[in-house]
């Protein structure tokens, strides 16, 4: 598997994980597709699927989706740094699809971390008191209670002003690599360090986990900051909807 397609079931398996908090949601390969979405439900309604695709054609991917498919799909579309989208943006518009968006998408390989100073508290949270503070103020959930225990599949970061969060950001270990999600500080608090500080803890700690990747999708304001503590972009995701009848 070359690093592309790492990334890529990073990202499908590290999504599909905290997707699960309130039902499983399961990242499952479909031909040369990966899909993520519920599992079987015996009540509720399915939560919208996620098909997912690099080198295959919008009509293999569409084709696919819709044969396979429970209920509601969107498409993600990944196409490399050098490749061109052109092609990509003209089939998927002639099948009727809507461009919601793009996200670039991001690895570091972990070999070199910058240190940064830390202009808050940075601290990786490990008590119930702290979750639910966070909890509090993400408005939804970012961490359980089996989450705190040191050696678990996810971890959770936060900057604290005042013994208060006002940055997260957490970490989902995906076979020898890592899931960046959810990185976020509250507005009032931005362009003084916090995000690359707490990043760059997260990061030493993927290492020492075990991690030889991180993955990440980004915003584009995002994508300014990555570089900075050593994430490169591959990829470019783009989020196609089928127009509704």
């Amino acid at each position: 598997m070359g690093l592309m397609g790492h990334a890529i079931e990073v990202f499908a398996r590290g999504f599909c994980y905290t997707r699960s908090f309130t039902h499983p949601y399961l990242a499952e390969r479909v031909g040369q597709l990966w899909v993520v979405r519920d599992a079987p439900r015996k009540r509720g309604e399915y939560r919208r699927e996620e098909w997912i695709g690099h080198g295959v054609t919008p009509e293999e991917i569409d084709r696919t989706a819709r044969k396979h498919t429970r209920g509601r799909f969107a498409v993600c579309a990944i196409h490399g740094i050098n490749e061109s989208d052109q092609s990509l943006r003209d089939s998927f518009k002639a099948l009727g699809y809507r461009l919601g968006g793009t996200e670039p998408v991001m690895v570091h390989k972990l070999r070199r971390i910058p240190r940064f100073e830390e202009p808050v508290e940075i601290t990786r949270v490990t008590t119930e008191d702290l979750a639910e503070l966070v909890n509090k103020a993400a408005r939804f959930r970012q961490i359980l209670p089996e989450h705190l225990e040191i050696d678990t599949p996810l971890r959770q970061y936060a900057a604290l002003v005042e013994d208060k969060p006002v940055g997260w950001v957490r970490s989902i270990d995906v076979e020898r690599a890592t899931w960046c999600a959810d990185m976020y500080v509250m507005p009032e608090f931005r362009r003084r360090g916090i995000a690359r500080a707490m990043m760059a803890q997260m990061l030493r700690d993927d290492r020492a986990h075990g991690s030889e990747l991180a993955v990440l999708t980004s915003s584009h304001t995002g994508a300014k900051l990555y570089p900075l503590v050593g994430y490169k972009q591959i990829a470019t995701l783009m989020l196609y909807t089928p127009k509704k009848s």
